[in-house]
């Protein structure tokens, strides 16, 4: 049973699923490669949680595949953007901690703490982390760390269907995950509050209008939009858009003259690169720009 899940989910919606890539198929034998699929096309890494029968509630092979894919992602020339999503109705329904190696011993303090933060906070931390954009195609119902998985993730796609629930108050629990960092940085903390105190769940059209979900589209039309946003991503100047990223990221964590600091220092960084370049060369000249992601 998922530990922050939620049990109940929309119709099916279309999902790319695609076959395990050269290295997925070389590792096999392992159930990761099964579970989380993965191909690179055009650029694009395409990450898609493959427990449908599970509503996608992740495992601990799951979560290390993922953030390997994700580091792979950032190292890799060839990747320049990232689309995370799911196959079956559900995104992801939470965390499932029944693959999760047990210790030898019983509990003791710390042993919680340490779980999370070696867990949900690296696999969401590799979200943020990633050094090329991250599109989330939310197929089904995103609850529990599901749900920050998506809001984790650099721009949100969600089909008509989907569903958000911060699914820890109906356990008991205190959300974790980089939820209080992430929702009120996104919503406000009234906003935050609300979803947090009371787990209702969130239409896709409800996250939209929060601000949670940059677009919100039919189930079938859910894969296609995202092939366009990804594509035009993998087209762009890779460096700058993760350069930007990091900026976003931390911007409102620091002040004013830090956060002019960092702009001015990754400008400089940006201004060594082919596509930056690029860019000027193409403005001066009058035609569009060919970018390398270099």
């Amino acid at each position: 049973m998922p530990v922050s899940g939620e049990a109940g989910a929309g119709p099916d919606a279309h999902a790319r699923t695609g076959a395990p890539d050269a290295g997925s198929q070389a590792a096999g034998s392992t159930p990761a490669a099964a579970t989380v699929l993965h191909t690179l096309d055009g650029g694009v890494s395409w990450i898609t949680l493959n427990r449908p029968e599970a509503m996608n509630a992740v495992t601990w092979d799951q979560r290390e595949r993922v953030i390997a894919l994700l580091a792979e992602a950032s190292a890799d020339p060839a990747v320049r953007a990232v689309v995370l999503t799911a196959t079956g109705r559900g995104f992801c329904a939470g965390a499932d901690l029944r693959g999760t190696p047990a210790p030898d011993r019983g509990r003791v303090p710390g042993d919680v703490a340490r779980t999370i933060r070696l867990g949900a906070q690296r696999l969401i931390a590799a979200v943020l982390d990633c050094e090329k954009p991250v599109i989330a195609a939310v197929n089904g119902t995103a609850a529990g760390i599901g749900a920050h998985l998506a809001f984790a993730c650099d721009l949100v796609l969600a089909a008509d269907t989907a569903r958000f629930i911060e699914v820890f108050v109906r356990r008991g629990l205190v959300p974790d995950g980089g939820g209080a960092y992430l929702l009120p940085r996104l919503v406000g903390p009234q906003r935050a509050k609300e979803l947090m105190f009371f787990g209702d769940a969130l239409s896709a059209a409800d996250a939209e209008r929060l601000g949670l979900v940059n677009r919100t589209v039919p189930a079938a039309e859910l894969e296609a939009l995202a092939e366009e946003w990804a594509g035009r991503l993998a087209a762009g100047p890779t460096r700058a858009l993760a350069l930007t990223k990091q900026l976003v990221n931390v911007s409102l964590d620091g002040d004013r003259a830090t956060a002019f600091a960092a702009e001015a220092a990754a400008q400089e960084v940006n201004m060594t690169t082919r596509d930056a370049n690029e860019g000027v060369a193409s403005f001066v000249e009058r035609r569009p720009p060919t970018y390398e992601g270099r």
